[in-house]
């Protein structure tokens, strides 16, 4: 089985700002201007479903995502936090932790879904909301940092 696909992108390159990266994973932000905080984690071998995985694989996978999610939820502060892992389009594994807030563009529908609100006509409690969390994003970047770091040690 080989560990990299020369034609997937996640072989190729990080996803996105890479945060953190250790053996066998990485934590990235995937740089949504719309999902400030929206963050992926991503197996680095090249594997398609979780079954994929070992025991140990699959576990440490997830408790890299709830670390993320735990850090959205303790800085970010948002309404909801979705989880998805997709691959449709890039089967390469890799988890979506996605901070979403009541007014956000898509909300309540998935952030794939067609946006309830066009763009450019937020209102302007959601323009400073933006604001307030992009603020909070250098913090979150720690958090997760310290999180997934803490995760390696045990």
């Amino acid at each position: 089985m080989s560990t990299r696909d020369p034609n997937c992108p996640l072989c190729l390159e990080d996803g996105g700002t890479l945060l953190w990266r250790g053996p066998h994973l990485r934590v990235i932000e995937a740089g949504d201007a719309d999902y400030p905080g929206f963050t992926r984690v991503i197996w680095n071998a090249h594997l398609a479903e979780m079954t994929s995985l070992s025991t140990h694989g699959r576990d440490l996978l997830m408790r890299a995502v709830y670390a993320v999610e735990e850090a959205q939820q303790s800085i970010l502060a948002p309404d909801k936090i979705n989880l998805a892992s997709l691959g449709n389009m890039v089967p390469h594994l890799h988890w979506h932790v996605i901070p979403r807030w009541r007014g956000d563009r898509h909300f309540p529908d998935p952030i794939w879904a067609t946006p309830r609100i066009a763009p450019g006509t937020e209102s302007a409690e959601w323009a400073q909301r933006q604001a307030r969390t992009q603020a909070l994003l250098p913090r979150y970047r720690n958090r997760v940092v310290e999180a997934m770091n803490a995760l390696l040690m045990h």
